[in-house]
């Protein structure tokens, strides 16, 4: 800071200025008015009233660099704002960008960069695609204008993005194995079991072409589809991904990648957790060796009638910590006592089957009350809404799907003699309830380990972690449905999304997981600072959640005012 005098016919005026840079551009802005020299003179007393200003200017440097300085903002209510001038910045992004460059995705950047020799700067498109999928989710077009939201301004063009799509697709299999490898110098990876999952994404579209196809839609669109296979691991950090056409076999998927795991990522000795869909017998007999475990879910319906039988048998039940005891499940329906007792506890037999020359494998199942009742509560939801239909508008009873409330429904289109009935009748179907009522409370899955099958079931436990993934995929990074037609395009679309659920889950842990995924990204959307003559200004809450962020990361963007200097300096921060 300097002392700037004005003199004119009239007066001399004091002021303290400074130098200051908004968006590159070089300029000065007033600090503080000391006013007229008759002014100054009562302000410095026995002192001469220039030299007074000065050490005054020296003060207050001082005071700016231990960050103690009292600012004063003046606002007229006749002064216009600059037009085409944004005064309000989001600073979410630096916690984001915190754990970018942790990652050393940067480093992953110049070396593609250095590979290919274009000019434009992949770090910074592919970062800002990154934080916008999480903070601005939207189309590329609509990313790149958000960006200039943020505090460091984006430095390309949309043709720029186009083209980095292109070399982000050719380069997927490098990002993901040298991400994983930078990761693991970051945080430990907790990479002895890995659970393994599909979803689908749907494009607006009708004709279908060499990737994205009809198939089965998760969510019953009519539209073509793209399958998205994803490993995370023990601890729900995202691995690695993949991309097939929509018609793929999901059963097939799985190989393919876990192979490109083990030869890219050096992983041998694993645990692959998968659902019933994946759990084909090619998939368990290739993770059937010394190094590679299997762990899947079994589906009780599906079973042979003989292990049905002993799967559903009432006795025999062991209880966990206690192996060599055992207890008559139907004894929880009788005593009450009993089942308050119990009623945390899940119970469990075991035995192992083969099925094939060269897979023996354990199958656990277990029973709990909490499980049983909430399944209980669950169907009895839907027959409530199937009487509902019945009684109120019986004509939109269709052909149900699967798990529709409405396969409780009866249809009976025909007389007591045989003959068609004028009007269809409509009824509760008890005998669809009660064969599903058979397995409340039973789960069970398949697996080669031979450990306690009490740590098997709290393993596949974890298969939820995944499950939310693609919710945060869909539903917070609005990955679906995709404006885009090219193939590669498509790819690198969706390895930006998987990188930005990546960096997601890694904040997530940082925030020791006492937030959820909404109130996490609007707190982030939410973080926008007002700049005025070079100064910036909060204008968001201070809240527990932006205190545990400004706690875990080292810096505070929730000062009254903060300085360009210290801007830059937290910019800075954020890229170490």
């Amino acid at each position: 800071m300097r002392l700037s005098i004005s003199k004119s016919k009239n007066a001399t005026l004091f002021y303290i200025i400074k130098s200051t840079y908004i968006d590159k551009k070089h300029s000065t802005k007033i600090v503080e008015k000391l006013g007229t020299l008759e002014e100054v003179k009562v302000k410095a007393g026995n002192k001469d009233p220039y030299l007074w200003a000065k050490e005054y200017a020296e003060e207050l440097t001082i005071k700016e660099k231990e960050g103690t300085r009292t600012v004063i903002k003046s606002y007229s209510q006749n002064k216009l704002i600059p037009k085409n001038f944004i005064i309000n910045y989001n600073v979410g992004y630096l916690f984001l960008q915190k754990i970018y460059y942790n990652l050393k995705l940067n480093e992953i950047c110049t070396a593609i960069s250095d590979k290919y020799q274009f000019k434009f700067d992949l770090n910074d498109i592919l970062s800002k695609l990154i934080y916008g999928r999480i903070i601005f989710p939207s189309s590329k077009l609509k990313t790149l204008e958000d960006s200039n939201k943020f505090l460091e301004k984006p430095n390309f063009e949309y043709q720029h993005i186009v083209r980095a799509l292109e070399k982000i697709c050719l380069e997927s299999d490098f990002i993901q194995s040298q991400l994983y490898k930078n990761s693991c110098d970051f945080k430990p990876r907790n990479n002895k079991v890995l659970y393994y999952d599909l979803t689908n994404f749907f494009f607006e579209i009708e004709q279908e072409d060499d990737l994205r196809k009809y198939g089965v839609s998760k969510e019953h669109r009519p539209n073509p589809i793209i399958q998205f296979g994803l490993f995370i691991d023990g601890d729900g950090i995202p691995l690695c991904c993949d991309i097939n056409p929509g018609n793929t076999n999901e059963n097939t998927t799985l190989k393919p990648l876990e192979k490109k795991i083990i030869d890219d990522f050096n992983l041998s000795q694993i645990v692959v957790c998968t659902d019933a869909g994946l759990a084909s017998f090619a998939n368990r007999k290739f993770n059937n060796t010394n190094t590679r475990k299997f762990i899947t879910t079994q589906s009780i319906k599906q079973l042979k009638e003989e292990l049905k039988t002993w799967a559903l048998e009432k006795t025999g039940w062991k209880i966990p910590n206690f192996p060599n005891k055992s207890i008559d499940i139907s004894e929880l329906n009788k005593n009450e006592e009993l089942a308050n007792k119990w009623k945390d506890i899940i119970f469990y037999k075991e035995k192992w089957i083969k099925t094939d020359k060269e897979l023996e494998q354990r199958i656990i199942v277990t029973f709990s009350l909490k499980y049983k009742h909430y399944q209980e509560n669950i169907r009895q939801s839907q027959i409530n809404r199937a009487q509902k239909l019945i009684d109120s508008n019986p004509k939109k009873i269709g052909k149900p799907k699967q798990n529709d409330f409405k396969r409780f429904i009866s249809t009976i289109v025909t007389t007591d003699e045989g003959e068609i009935a004028k009007n269809n009748t409509y009824s509760i179907n008890q005998s669809v309830i009660d064969e599903e009522a058979k397995y409340d409370g039973y789960y069970a899955v398949c697996t080669n380990l031979e450990d306690d099958a009490k740590d098997i079931v709290k393993v596949n436990h974890r298969r939820w972690e995944i499950e939310e993934s693609f919710r945060i995929m869909k539903t917070e990074f609005k990955s679906r449905p995709t404006y885009l037609a090219r193939e590669d395009r498509i790819k690198a679309h969706f390895l930006t999304c998987f990188l930005a659920l990546v960096i997601y889950r890694y904040l997530e842990k940082e925030l020791e997981e006492k937030h959820t995924a909404p109130e996490i990204i609007e707190t982030l959307q939410n973080m926008n600072l007002t700049l005025k003559d070079g100064d910036y200004i909060p204008n968001y809450a201070r809240t527990e959640l932006t205190d545990l962020l400004h706690e875990k990361f080292g810096f505070r963007t929730d000062y009254e005012i903060i300085t360009e200097k210290n801007i830059k300096k937290i910019c800075k921060q954020s890229k170490i």
